[in-house]
C-alpha cells in the first residue's frame, strides 16, 4: 500500500483526535520530500526490530528500540503517549497493511515482535 493510501486511512480513522490534530500542525508546510524522509525514518525504526528477533521482547536493546520509537513519533508527527504507543503496538500486530509494510521492510514477524515488545513495556 502506498503511503498516500495509509494517510487517507489514517484521517479517515482518527481524524478527529488531538494526535492526529497535532500531526496536521506539525506537518502543515513540511515538503512532500521532507514528510517521505520521516516516514522512512519510523519504517527504518520499525524494521530495525528484526534484527532483534532472537531476543526476548524485554530485552534492554529491544526495550531502547521501543524508546527510540515513541521518542521518534512525538519529534516528528505528533505526542506518541503510552496510551498511543500501546494502541500503535496493536495496530502494528493486527495484520493488515501495516503489519505486511513492516514486515515487508524487517521480515516475516517484524510486525508482531515489535507489537510484543511494545506491549512488554506496560507489563
Amino acid at each position: 500500500m502506498k503511503q498516500n493510501d495509509l494517510n487517507a486511512r489514517a484521517k479517515a480513522r482518527w481524524g478527529g483526535t488531538a494526535a492526529y490534530k497535532e500531526y496536521e500542525e506539525k506537518t502543515a508546510g513540511q515538503s512532500p520530500d521532507a514528510l517521505r524522509r520521516a516516514g522512512d525514518g519510523l519504517m527504518e525504526i520499525l524494521s530495525g526490530f528484526g534484527g532483534l528477533r532472537e531476543l526476548s521482547p524485554g530485552d534492554e536493546a529491544v526495550q531502547a528500540r521501543v524508546t527510540l520509537l515513541q521518542d521518534y513519533i512525538t519529534a516528528r508527527f505528533y505526542t506518541c503517549t503510552d496510551e498511543v504507543l500501546a494502541g500503535l503496538g496493536r495496530l502494528y500486530a493486527a495484520g493488515g497493511e501495516y503489519t505486511e509494510a513492516i514486515d515487508r521492510a524487517g521480515g516475516p514477524g517484524t510486525a508482531a515482535f515489535a507489537a510484543e515488545a511494545i506491549a512488554c513495556r506496560f507489563r
